[in-house]
């Protein structure tokens, strides 16, 4: 028996201890023999051996079991080993499969009109489940190394590559696409997932992300028809003209696009911008900068890093209000009127607020309702709106927007799939039929937004403009965006949109999350809790069926649970959705009021509010329950973005952790207590702090005594 035979062996055995699906196990393993034998892998055997050899069945088998799915925006996911991972085989593997899909669908035009790559911040350091004496091909893998690794596959099956010449932002390279005329595009990034992922995202000759069952077609040819890997050196590409390296140019034309979207020449806000370490330093700073604004660099953040090292909890994401933590001070410093932030890629923004006398954060949804009344009121004004307008947004964005949109006369298209790639294509077909001019914005509840035609995927530097025209506007008349919005809330009713979820990470959590899907669409939900179930809307049921490709039926895998209406109330729903992109099952909560009185605000907040937490916890113990967990009720007070294994491991350790306390030795105290919380990752104590202080009365720090540690 040979070496290879003899690891196989020893994989097939390990993975018979786990309690995964058999199929799991025996696609992994012939995964791994692949991987094992196949000289297109050899780099990468030194490390599966080290996988075998130290026993890390769980982790091998999720590294193997699939290849890394495309979701609503492409692949996306762990770094690492196998193909469940990103590295540069797979990503050449994908980049393969590409080059055939557009051929095919192009002909040679695809050859000369070419496509554009683009690449963010992100470098892997997180080898600890490696062996670090032993070669390691994804070692310090960064996005200008996946970018590189792919645009050596294109030259070499004859596609001209036009690749950028450091970071840019993901809205950039969709109108690089479009200002280019090239075929396709593609954006090496995670976006705003923690330092351990990375990922590449697909774009069409419009600028938008492949749509079912494009989408489909190309996930096909990767993994059904690349037979070999096509490479050519890229100084050889250039000098043959397959490489061209752009910047500049592309930049000057870019920022003029997002710049010509103003609507107003309000400039009297001051802004402490944050890029979260990330690219927007290229795109929403220059861009205000250049219209006039008062824009400062948060100078914690605005540095180029993949570690996101100045990030609470290391995740660089605008939707997360920890993220602000590190500009808050700086923002005092400056006496800043609001702090913008942005994703390492750039296409999400968000936004705090200094609103009597404390900072205030605005949540996706409260931007775009903001965005959607401010552009509705310019339009007004400048004499432009008129009944063909249109917004469009996605059904889990905030149904207020809708209403905004009815009843100042407008279109709203308002009930979309998640995923940007179908506000982009609702886009094209306006502007198919002669409509573009009648599109005011495209909005989504995950801080995505986007408006004129230079583009087709979100971008953080459009809103950014809007927004800081209206809190100059503002400014100027001696409001803030809080008032602004708490008008809205009045005029139309208060709605409060709140998204929970339930992270469950791995081969394991692919089945759990299954498995809830599966019990809520099989069985007849009455109520959940108190709230009478009115309605259950199954996505996949309705035009057009049969579905069109796999990736349709992934994308439409969504259900809508509408409750009945309470007195306060104008609706109530909640949606279900496993995430495309991250291992998660996604919940949107939704309960929106009725008009009222501006100076009744804080009652009519309180009473949504309450509503929504009583549903939250009700609907949340259901999904539990099917998954045979006990929840405990301070596991709502732990950070939502936890896997449901960490928080339920907190628990198991908590009193292990008050009895600290009995450590005479502070210097041991604290090292105990590091190492009992290790497995949360960064900024731990401050992930559970909230579940601890209920129980123990004060905070974990306190309580141990280690306040001067």
């Amino acid at each position: 028996m040979d070496k290879y035979q003899t690891l196989i062996k020893k994989a097939k055995k390990g993975f018979e201890t786990l309690d995964l699906p058999e199929s799991f196990k025996t696609d992994a393993l012939d995964r791994l023999k692949a991987w094992l034998t196949d000289e297109m892998f050899a780099a990468y055997v030194p490390q599966i051996d080290h996988l075998i050899g130290s026993g890390q069945w769980e982790f091998l088998l999720d590294s193997f079991y699939q290849v890394i799915p495309f979701g609503t925006g492409g692949r996306r996911g762990l770094v690492g080993i196998g193909p469940n991972r990103i590295n540069p085989w797979t990503i050449q593997a994908s980049a393969q499969g590409h080059s055939q899909y557009l051929i095919k669908a192009h002909g040679e035009s695809a050859k000369h009109r070419g496509l554009v790559l683009a690449y963010d911040v992100r470098r892997f350091t997180d080898t600890g489940r490696y062996a670090a004496n032993r070669p390691n091909p994804v070692d310090n893998l960064d996005c200008r190394q996946l970018a590189e690794a792919a645009a050596q596959v294109y030259v070499a099956n004859g596609i001209k590559v036009y690749l950028f010449d450091s970071t840019r932002s993901t809205p950039e390279l969709s109108f690089a696409i479009r200002h280019l005329k090239a075929v396709s595009g593609c954006m090496f990034s995670a976006s705003h997932n923690l330092p351990t992922d990375n990922g590449k995202k697909v774009y069409d000759q419009y600028g938008g992300q492949l749509i079912p069952p494009h989408d489909q077609d190309l996930v096909d040819e990767v993994t059904g028809h690349v037979l070999a890997i096509q490479t050519m050196d890229l100084d050889a590409a250039g000098q043959n003209g397959l490489l061209v390296i752009i910047g500049r140019e592309v930049d000057d034309a870019y920022h003029d696009a997002v710049a010509a979207l103003q609507l107003s020449d309000a400039r009297g806000v001051k802004i402490l911008y944050s890029p979260l370490h990330g690219t927007g330093v290229t795109s929403v700073y220059p861009v205000l900068k250049g219209m006039g604004f008062d824009i400062h660099l948060d100078p914690a953040t605005a540095n180029l890093s993949g570690a996101f090292e100045h990030v609470t909890f290391n995740i660089p994401n605008p939707e997360v209000i920890q993220s602000f933590d590190a500009a808050l001070p700086n923002a005092d410093a400056i006496a800043a009127d609001v702090i913008m932030s942005t994703d390492p890629d750039a296409d999400r923004i968000g936004i705090m607020v200094r609103h009597g006398g404390a900072w205030k954060f605005l949540n996706g949804n409260e931007i775009g309702i903001v965005l959607s009344e401010y552009a509705i009121d310019q339009y007004r004004k400048k004499g432009w709106l008129k009944k063909n307008n249109v917004i469009i947004k996605t059904e889990v964005t905030s149904s207020l927007i809708d209403t905004i949109a009815a009843e100042n006369g407008i279109q709203c298209i308002g009930d979309l799939l998640v995923g940007f790639k179908y506000i982009g294509e609702r886009m094209n077909r306006l502007e198919a039929d002669g409509r573009q001019g009648d599109f005011i914005l495209g909005t989504e509840e995950s801080h995505g937004f986007l408006m004129g035609n230079y583009a087709r995927d979100k971008d953080a530097a459009g809103a950014a403009v809007w927004l800081a025209e209206l809190v100059s506007q503002l400014k100027a008349d001696g409001r803030t965006l809080v008032d602004f919005l708490n008008g809205i809330y009045a005029k139309y009713g208060y709605c409060h949109n709140y998204l929970p979820e339930i992270r469950l990470l791995g081969a394991k959590g692919i089945g759990r999350i299954k498995t809830i899907m599966n019990h809520l669409r099989k069985n007849e939900i009455p109520a959940v809790g108190d709230f009478k179930v009115a309605e259950k809307i199954d996505r996949w049921k309705g035009d057009p069926q049969p579905h069109l490709s796999r990736t349709d039926t992934s994308s439409r895998n969504v259900l809508i649970l509408k409750l009945a209406d309470l007195p306060e109330t104008r609706s109530i729903r909640i949606t279900v959705r496993p995430s495309c992109t991250e291992p998660k099952f996604k919940i949107y909560i939704e309960v929106l009021g009725r008009p009222f009185d501006v100076s009744a605000i804080e009652t009519a907040q309180a009473q949504i509010v309450e509503i929504q937490e009583r549903l939250e916890r009700a609907f949340m113990a259901y999904c539990y329950g099917i998954l045979g967990v006990d929840f405990p009720e301070r596991g709502f007070l732990l950070f939502w973005q936890l896997p449901l294994d960490d928080k339920m491991k907190y628990f198991e350790i908590e009193e292990q952790i008050a009895g600290l306390k009995t450590v005479p030795d502070l210097n041991a105290r604290q090292g105990q207590l590091d190492d009992l919380l290790a497995f949360l990752g960064a900024n731990p104590v401050q992930k559970v702090d909230r579940a601890f202080a209920a129980r123990y009365g004060s905070g974990m720090i306190t309580y141990l005594e280690l306040d001067d540690k």
